[in-house]
C-alpha cells in the first residue's frame, strides 16, 4: 500500500471552486469518451448516511488502452473496467476506485478536504501517528511548466498565460502564491488529496502502485490546470445549473458509447 497526499493551492474560493470541479469533471469525461471507451454513468443521486449528506455517483471507466502494456497482457479481455463511487459531502468528498476483476487485490481510494488556506495544514485528514509518519506529502502548482509531462501541454489550459476575463485573475507568475499569501482578501484554497494505491500482485505491487501514484498526480494536475482556465465558463453557474449539466452529460455520453460499440458491431461484420 502506498499513500501520499497531493496538496493542490487555486486563487479560488471554497466556495468557487464546488461550483467548478463538478463542471470540470463532466467536461473531462466527455473528453475522455470514444472509440468504445470511456466513461458510464451509473447513478447521479443525493445521499445521506450516517448524518452525512452530499451527492453519491457510481461510475463504470472502460480503459483497455489507458493502462500500462504489462497489465494489458496479463489481464483479460473486458477485465479492464474500473468502477468508482465517489461520496461528495463538499467540502469533504470521498472516491474509491475498484475492479471486480481482481477484487480485493486493487483498490484507489481519494479523501480530500478543501480548505480556505494556503496548503500548510499538516494532517487535515487525522491519520494515526503511524500511517501519517509514512505518507508522502507532494505540493502541485498548477502554473508550473515542469510539473506536466510536454505531451500533456496545452496552451488553452496554461494557468501561467491565462487571464480571466470575468474574474481579472491571472495569468500566475513564478512568485503567484506568495503574492496570494501577502493578500488575505484574495480568493484561495488548497485541495488535499489523499490518495492511497494499494495493488496486491506478486512482483507487480511496487511498481503498479507507483504507477498509480504517478498518474493521480498527472491527472491532477492536469485538472487543476484546466479547472482555472474554464473558470470564465464556470463562475456564473449555480449548483442548479451544475445538475442540469451533469444530467445533458450522462445522456451524451450514453448516446457516444452506443454509438462507438454499434460501428464496432458494423466493423467487425466486415
Amino acid at each position: 500500500m502506498l499513500i501520499t497526499e497531493y496538496r493542490i493551492v487555486l486563487p479560488i474560493s471554497v466556495e468557487e471552486y464546488q461550483v467548478g470541479q463538478l463542471y470540470a469533471v463532466a467536461e473531462a469525461s466527455k473528453s475522455e469518451t470514444g472509440g468504445g471507451e470511456g466513461v458510464e454513468v451509473l447513478v447521479n443521486e443525493p445521499y445521506e448516511k450516517d448524518g452525512e449528506k452530499g451527492q453519491y455517483t457510481h461510475k463504470i471507466y472502460h480503459l483497455q488502452s489507458k493502462v500500462p502494456g504489462f497489465i494489458r497482457v496479463l489481464a483479460p479481455k473486458g477485465s479492464l473496467e474500473i468502477h468508482e463511487e465517489a461520496w461528495n459531502a463538499y467540502p469533504y468528498c470521498r472516491t474509491i476506485l475498484k475492479s471486480e476483476f481482481m477484487k480485493d487485490k486493487f483498490m484507489i481510494k481519494v479523501e480530500t478536504w478543501h480548505k480556505p488556506d494556503m496548503g500548510d495544514q499538516d494532517n487535515v485528514h487525522g491519520l494515526d501517528e503511524s500511517t501519517w509518519k509514512n505518507t508522502n506529502i507532494v505540493d502541485i502548482d498548477i502554473a508550473d511548466r515542469k510539473c506536466i509531462n510536454p505531451k500533456d501541454y496545452k496552451p488553452d489550459h496554461d494557468p501561467a498565460i491565462f487571464k480571466s476575463e470575468k474574474t481579472g485573475r491571472g495569468p500566475l507568475g513564478p512568485d503567484w502564491k506568495k503574492e496570494l499569501a501577502k493578500n488575505p482578501n484574495c480568493p484561495h484554497m488548497c485541495a488535499y488529496k489523499l490518495a492511497t494505491a494499494e495493488f496486491k500482485w506478486f512482483g507487480l505491487q511496487g511498481r503498479v502502485e507507483n504507477f498509480i501514484q504517478m498518474m493521480e498526480k498527472r491527472l491532477f494536475t492536469q485538472f487543476h490546470r484546466q479547472l482555472f482556465c474554464w473558470i470564465d465558463k464556470w463562475i456564473d453557474l449555480s449548483m442548479d445549473d451544475i445538475r442540469r449539466m451533469e444530467d445533458e452529460t450522462k445522456k451524451e455520453l450514453d448516446e457516444m458509447r452506443k454509438n462507438d460499440e454499434i460501428k464496432g458491431m458494423a466493423d467487425d461484420d466486415n
